[in-house]
């Protein structure tokens, strides 16, 4: 990730963390006890940003059993991808389930054409 602050260039990405994550250069934190109103304000939108995030993959992970699994030994951009598809599919349900009277839609309306298998009792 690339980004600019006070004209300085930063190179490497940043997480939103709270207090159980070590002292990295990776993870802001929120500031503990603000002084000013600045910092009051910054702490506020970084708290809320976070809690946003957590709640979203919370979500996920309850929607997606693959997003609950450890992902230590995949490669980087199979877990990027992932999360994208998960995160369009959810979009897609929540798009689906306000409209309302929405047409179904079943691949397997047409008659000969087969491309979902029908489920078979067990």
């Amino acid at each position: 990730m690339h980004f600019s602050v006070n004209r300085k260039q930063y190179n490497n990405g940043y997480y939103l963390a709270d207090g159980i994550y070590p002292q990295w250069a990776a993870f802001v934190k929120s500031i503990a006890a603000p002084q000013s109103d600045k910092d009051t304000v910054y702490a506020q939108a970084q708290e809320s940003a976070r809690k946003d995030i957590e709640r979203v993959f919370g979500v996920l992970q309850s929607r997606f059993n693959i997003v609950d699994r450890p992902a230590r030994k995949w490669k980087r951009v199979d877990v990027g991808q992932i999360m994208q598809a998960c995160i369009i599919l959810h979009n897609m349900i929540i798009e689906d389930q306000r409209q309302p009277g929405a047409m179904s839609f079943d691949l397997n309306s047409t008659p000969g054409l087969l491309y979902a298998l029908p489920q078979q009792s067990v």
